[in-house]
């Protein structure tokens, strides 16, 4: 009974023995297997297109973060504003003030004691009062954009528009008269225009 007993335990020893072989085989297979330069490849080669999408996403965010958000319509006309024009925006009020017969353009100094953009508005205000009676409306089409509203037919009745300039103490003025109705239109949709544009650098008037 005792060597049986030895005999059926070399047996099982033998025969774990065998299944721990077996399964090392199996584990050295697959590590085997993994390892393997064509694993690896395959490997590289589903996780680069990952790679280029997480790549694509953060270029993404980096672009949004540097250049922002477009500019709007209001920061685009006083980028070309500055570039130009003489007066200074920031320096200076604009009242566009329609009126019954036409409208009343006026340009101060926000500080009175501004003795430079006072000459500067003057000046401006006096020469476009000038190029306005010939039909001349090349400087708010630079900054607004030759489709602004009301522009072309301003340029078409400008022998039918009295164009009047007066300076102030602190700035100058425009007044503007038609009998045409279309012209006083028109000059009332150029005045808007402007003062959408100008956003807080501008007020309007009343009737």
């Amino acid at each position: 009974m005792r060597l049986n007993k030895r005999v059926e335990t070399t047996i099982d020893r033998d025969e774990s023995e065998g299944l721990v072989d077996e399964e090392s085989e199996k584990s050295c297979y697959m590590f085997r297997k993994t390892s393997s330069p064509q694993h690896t490849q395959q490997r590289l080669t589903r996780a680069v297109p990952r790679m280029a999408l997480v790549a694509l996403i953060l270029c993404g965010l980096l672009a949004s973060t540097v250049v922002g958000a477009p500019p709007t319509r209001q920061e685009e006309v006083g980028t070309r504003w500055e570039q130009g024009m003489p007066i200074d925006l920031e320096q200076t009020m604009h009242v566009f003030q329609p009126q019954e017969d036409g409208g009343l353009q006026t340009v101060t100094a926000k500080d009175p004691a501004n003795s430079q953009q006072i000459v500067l508005i003057q000046a401006h205000l006096k020469e476009e009062a000038a190029k306005f009676r010939q039909g001349d409306f090349s400087d708010p089409a630079k900054i607004h954009g030759e489709d602004m509203p009301g522009l072309a037919a301003l340029r078409a009745g400008a022998g039918h528009i009295d164009v009047q300039y007066t300076p102030l103490p602190n700035g100058g003025q425009i007044q503007y008269t038609a009998k045409n109705p279309a012209f006083i239109a028109a000059l009332h949709q150029w005045f808007a225009a402007q003062l959408s544009d100008h956003g807080h650098h501008a007020v309007g008037g009343h009737h």
